[in-house]
């Protein structure tokens, strides 16, 4: 009997490649859906923030 090249039994080895899919998935949801938001939210809140005080202070 050979030894495998990894040392983790196949169950093992399935759970780790769904573990990975999910974490690339997870980071590629934050990478393009999340983050842009988060920043265009900033920058909207900013600006109002902006906006706002002039109209208090004029």
């Amino acid at each position: 009997m050979t030894p495998s090249a990894s040392s983790t039994p196949p169950a093992a080895h399935s759970a780790t490649t769904t573990s990975r899919r999910a974490e690339t998935l997870m980071f590629l949801a934050l990478t393009v859906l999340v983050w842009p938001l988060i920043a265009v939210g900033s920058v909207g809140a900013y600006g109002f923030s902006i906006w706002f005080y002039q109209i208090l202070t004029h």
